[in-house]
């Protein structure tokens, strides 16, 4: 977990702290989950034509690699979007 987001915990007993730490944790963990699978239904929707063969074909493989790509990109530039925005909030407090 985020030392940054502890902070504001540390007026909280040992037994709320871990408990709050956890929650975070699941949170976090679920927030992942859902981009993955964001991921992979925009992908495959995007670029899987047909159920012909067992495998991908090669344009359909290069298509969810490049819609992986994009999407990851954009997911971290929205993530360091946030955290300069976050960052200037803090410093104006």
């Amino acid at each position: 977990m985020d030392k940054s987001m502890m902070g504001d915990l540390d007026n909280l007993p040992e037994e709320d702290k871990l408990r709050m730490s956890a929650m975070i944790d699941q949170l976090q963990i679920r927030d992942s989950l859902r981009m993955y699978n964001s991921l992979v239904e925009r992908c495959f929707n995007d670029c899987v034509d047909s159920f012909k063969h067992k495998n991908l074909q090669k344009q359909e493989e290069s298509c969810v690699n490049r819609c992986a790509e994009k999407f990851l990109k954009h997911s971290m530039r929205v993530g360091m979007r946030f955290a300069e925005l976050n960052q200037g909030a803090a410093t104006q407090d």
